[in-house]
């Protein structure tokens, strides 16, 4: 018993959080998060939208200065890419992410067909929202509180639901290809990248547009 006591005393604080963050609680908590704070930045765009289209010149509580603007952005045509306003996209898809989180979470282990073709939609997801940013950065000329948030938790998602698939072999790869990002999800690298990402991202805003974010 003493022995077992010594053990968790002295176990070093890098293993534990190798534990925690590879525990399944974890990577779904992280994932049910993400997606909640994505829908609930949908909602409030939604709105946003809704009041845009009713008075092109409203003003909305993010419009703060000329470049962080959910105004200029939510009246781009880029804002409604598909006919609509794209915040309606996030208000569908969004709570199919949090019912995926939820049920795992109770332990319901879903398909493998089913876990690929979530994790190919959600990689198109990725793409428009890093499209939708690129666009609103050197396009527009103009940030939206609320989109940047959905761009970080559509990351955020992507990323916990790659590692899933990777870990339980999901993904019809190569044999090679499966090891190899095995090995990496393992290490932890993913979780260097992803921070690593969003660090370079969050330089890239800054060294844009500098003090005129908080003129």
């Amino acid at each position: 018993m003493t022995a077992v006591l010594d053990s968790v005393v002295t176990e070093p604080d890098s293993s534990r959080l190798h534990r925690l963050r590879h525990h399944n609680t974890t990577v779904w908590v992280t994932m049910l998060l993400a997606s909640v704070a994505s829908l609930v930045a949908s909602f409030v765009l939604s709105i946003d939208a809704l009041a845009l289209a009713k008075d092109p010149h409203a003003d909305l509580g993010c419009n703060i200065n000329a470049v962080i603007s959910c105004g200029t952005v939510g009246t781009s045509w880029q804002a409604s890419l598909l006919g609509f306003p794209n915040a309606f996209l996030g208000l569908v898809f969004e709570p199919a992410v949090i019912t995926l989180a939820v049920a795992s979470l109770g332990g319901v282990r879903f398909p493998r067909w089913f876990m690929f073709s979530a994790q190919a939609i959600y990689t198109i997801a990725l793409l428009f929202a890093y499209w939708l940013f690129e666009q609103a950065m050197f396009e527009i000329g103009a940030l939206c509180p609320w989109c940047l948030l959905v761009t970080l938790a559509t990351t955020l998602v992507f990323f916990e639901l790659a590692y899933v698939n990777i870990r339980d072999d999901n993904l019809f790869l190569p044999r090679r290809v499966q090891a190899a990002l095995t090995a990496f999800v393992r290490s932890n690298l993913d979780v260097m990248l992803v921070t690593a990402w969003l660090l370079v991202l969050v330089l890239a805003v800054v060294l844009k547009y500098g003090d005129a974010l908080f003129a």
